[in-house]
This record gives structure tokens, C-alpha cells and sequence, in this order.
């Protein structure tokens, strides 16, 4: 099945994320991700035999027979070296996004139905990432509608992801949300 997208726009509604993810399973989704601060979608995969992929930590006690992983954010270190920076009178003005290869970004506990040869498959891409010898969003990439957004053999730069206004081709939903 394609993915399909329901938006929730909120960070935090368990109820309006309850709702969401029962319209997804209902379309047939068997696979929830979020992009959420709450369980919602997680409890709703579960009461319903699917799967969850969480978002932002390791929640997986919420809902076990559910979860999958979870993207997570290691903030530690960052908060260190810019509390250091501050107490040696200076103050870094910048963005920062973190990565794989800085630690920022983790993946949580993988789920008792993600089998050991997805996990090692999933060890080997992050590893690519991490080396740079692989990049998910290399090109080519086509919108929903066919057409080419990145071009074959060029990676996009991270400023041009943040500020994606389409979905990829395959995609059920609009990104107007």
C-alpha cells in the first residue's frame, strides 16, 4: 500500500491523534508513524493489530506489540557544549540540526516483530549515512505528480529538505495539510 498522510496540526492532542490514526487504519494503513508528542497513534496501532513507528523517544512500554522504533534526539551532548561555550563568554547564534554522525540523532529500541536481519539492514544505512555513502534523499526524486524535484545524481542540501512543499511521488495526501 502507498503511505497516505491525515495531519493532525498539533504537537500535542491525544484525542485529534486518537482520530487520525483511526482514519488511517480504517483506510487499511497497517503501519502508523507520527510526527506527535503522545501515544495516541501508538495505542491506536496496538488496540487495532498494527504496527507504529513513534517520534522524538523510546516509548515503546506504551504500546509493545505495536512499536517498531522511534526516531529520537540525543540533546545532551549539544547542551553541554553550549553551556560550556556560554561560560567561556561566548554564545554560538546559529541553527543547529544535528545528525547521525554527531549522535544528535538515535534511532530508539526496535520492537520484538523487527526481526535481527532488518535490524542489521538498518545498522548498515546508518552507517552509509554516517560515511556519507548514502544520502535517502539522492536523486532522483519526483513529486506526487511525476515531476523530477531532485535531479538523478545530486543530493539535495539540507536547507532545500527543510523546505520541501511536496510529497514524493507515491504519496497519498496533500502537503497543504
Amino acid at each position: 500500500e502507498p503511505p497516505q498522510v491525515a495531519w493532525t496540526k498539533t504537537w500535542f492532542d491525544p484525542t485529534v491523534e486518537k482520530e487520525a490514526a483511526e482514519s488511517l487504519l480504517d483506510a487499511g494503513v497497517d503501519v502508523l508513524a507520527q510526527h506527535q508528542d503522545t501515544t495516541a497513534a501508538g495505542l491506536a496501532a496496538d488496540a487495532r493489530g498494527a504496527k507504529w513507528v513513534g517520534y522524538n523517544s523510546d516509548v515503546s512500554e506504551a504500546a509493545p506489540n505495536a512499536w517498531l522504533t522511534a526516531p529520537t534526539w540525543n540533546w545532551g551532548p549539544f547542551y553541554v557544549q553550549t553551556a560550556k561555550a556560554v561560560q567561556g563568554g561566548t554564545c554560538p547564534n546559529e541553527e543547529y540540526y544535528g545528525s547521525m554522525a554527531d549522535g544528535m540523532v538515535t534511532l530508539g529500541s526496535f520492537g520484538s516483530s523487527v526481526d535481527a536481519d532488518t535490524q542489521a539492514l538498518i545498522a548498515e544505512k546508518q552507517a552509509a549515512i554516517i560515511d556519507g555513502s548514502f544520502a535517502p534523499f539522492d536523486g532522483p526524486v519526483s513529486d506526487q505528480d511525476g515531476n523530477e524535484v531532485v535531479a538523478a545524481g545530486s543530493r539535495p542540501e539540507l536547507l532545500d529538505l527543510l523546505g520541501m512543499s511536496y510529497f514524493v511521488k507515491g504519496v497519498i495526501g496533500s502537503p497543504k495539510g
